[in-house]
């Protein structure tokens, strides 16, 4: 006799080890990708901020800014307190927006090299990093399907960039 179908189907049954390695090694890639993303965005993020977010003890000052370059902007400093004023500090091209223009900015300690001070130098310094969460959002969303993850790191990333753009504009 034969035997009628019920409409369901087996279970599928237990997964083969190899594909069950092969999914752990692809999420271990996503992991690492996205890390070092991230960690790329810290690095290349602290050569600034760590002037601007520990700027306690360093000098502060205002920038005029005389001229611009391709690269970089040069103008008298004043520093705060009873230190004479110095000319010929430099500036990102990217921070100082006009000529005339007086910035707030902290002194790079051994050069003559300022950064902006305040919550648009804060902003900006952390900038590559804000670029780094973007990235690591399309690894974690796509690679990962971490899609409420990846939308907090998109969130977080866009919330910087813009929040510099806006304080810097």
């Amino acid at each position: 006799m034969k035997r009628k179908s019920s409409g369901r189907r087996k279970p599928a049954g237990k997964r083969k080890p190899s594909g069950r390695m092969v999914d752990h090694g692809r999420r271990a890639a996503m992991v690492a990708v996205a890390v070092l993303l991230l960690v790329a965005g810290v690095w290349s993020s602290w050569d600034t901020a760590q002037h601007v977010v520990l700027s306690k003890g360093r000098e502060h000052g205002r920038l005029t800014v005389a001229r611009c370059g391709e690269e970089t902007c040069t103008g008298p400093f004043d520093p705060e307190g009873s230190a004479a004023a110095r000319g010929g500090m430099s500036i990102g091209r990217s921070v100082a927006v006009a000529r005339g223009e007086k910035l707030d900015v902290v002194v790079k300690p051994g050069t003559r090299e300022v950064v902006r001070a305040g919550w648009p130098g804060v902003l900006h310094a952390w900038m590559p990093l804000g670029g780094a969460l973007l990235l690591a959002a399309l690894v974690i969303g796509g690679g990962l399907r971490w899609t409420r993850v990846a939308w907090g790191a998109a969130a977080a990333g866009g919330a910087l960039l813009l929040g510099a753009f806006f304080a810097l504009g």
